[in-house]
């Protein structure tokens, strides 16, 4: 089953979530007792790349994955604002909404992010959460400049699906070696339009939610969250291992765990490893 709820964000901006399986089974809480979930895509993301952590979480929890603002199906509104503030309030509108707080909030990258500024905003929404693979410290200029030169090399539009996963997986000068599951990540985030297939997403919305965070250091936030957090890396990822003990030693109650095999798309690169590397954590703090 797939399951779609719209939901109200910051400044009334339409945002669809998504249940991706079936509620718990009936020996199990029911869907409105059962632990809740909420899961957080990266930029340049959507829900359906959750789908695979969704489905076994819903065996025991209710997950609902959100497309955020200006991603996925949810309103890409040119005025609206793409702030660090509003992304997070747009979760807390979520959690509200859908009624899942106190929830566990899972996040990568610039979701991880907008999880843990929730957690210390609204402690009380978020009984736990997990960051996979987002940095702490601010990236700077450089960073931005460099993702802007990448957009632009993008030979858009791509004529098929194919073409697609060949270029993200393949050709992509940030690509080291061959990453199939890379070319499929950015396939689910294309639509077929009259010349060909684009971007779901506005990149110049992308960038400018990108600009509000990326020369900022986030380390302050990360102290002020209250409940136990895990934070996940893949080994050929873009959060280097010296970075994520730090965030674990400043986090009050962190942990750490980190994925073989895998890079910046750890839940989508090894969706099995990713598994077992969160499940432990989940057992503890959604059973415990």
């Amino acid at each position: 089953m797939v399951r779609r709820i719209d939901v109200t964000g910051a400044g009334g901006v339409r945002l669809a979530a998504w249940e991706f399986a079936d509620p718990p089974k009936t020996d199990q809480p029911r869907a409105s007792e059962a632990p809740g979930v909420l899961l957080l895509h990266g930029l340049m993301g959507r829900a359906s790349h959750w789908a695979s952590t969704a489905r076994w979480l819903s065996e025991r929890h209710r997950a609902v994955a959100l497309d955020q603002r200006g991603h996925g199906q949810s309103d890409k509104a040119p005025e609206a604002e793409y702030t660090r503030e509003a992304y997070v309030e747009d979760a807390e509108a979520a959690l509200d909404q859908l009624g899942l707080g106190p929830a566990v909030v899972i996040g990568h990258a610039m979701g991880a992010l907008t999880g843990w500024q929730l957690a210390a905003k609204r402690p009380d929404l978020v009984r736990a959460l997990i960051i996979c693979d987002m940095r702490a410290s601010a990236l700077g200029a450089a960073s931005q400049r460099e993702w802007e030169d990448w957009f632009r090399a993008w030979p858009t539009p791509f004529a098929t699906l194919a073409d697609v996963r060949k270029w993200f997986g393949e050709d992509d000068p940030w690509v080291e070696r061959r990453t199939p599951s890379r070319g499929a990540f950015y396939a689910e985030v294309m639509h077929e339009s009259p010349d060909g297939w684009r971007p779901v997403f506005e990149p110049r919305q992308m960038l400018k939610s990108r600009q509000t965070w990326v020369y900022d250091a986030h380390w302050e936030e990360l102290a002020q969250v209250r409940c136990p957090a895990l934070v996940v890396r893949g080994l050929d990822g873009e959060l280097g291992r010296a970075e994520a003990q730090e965030m674990v030693r400043v986090l009050p109650r962190g942990q750490y765990a980190e994925v073989a095999d895998a890079g910046h798309l750890v839940h989508y690169d090894q969706p099995e490893a990713w598994r077992v590397a969160i499940e432990p954590f989940l057992d503890g703090v959604l059973t415990g």
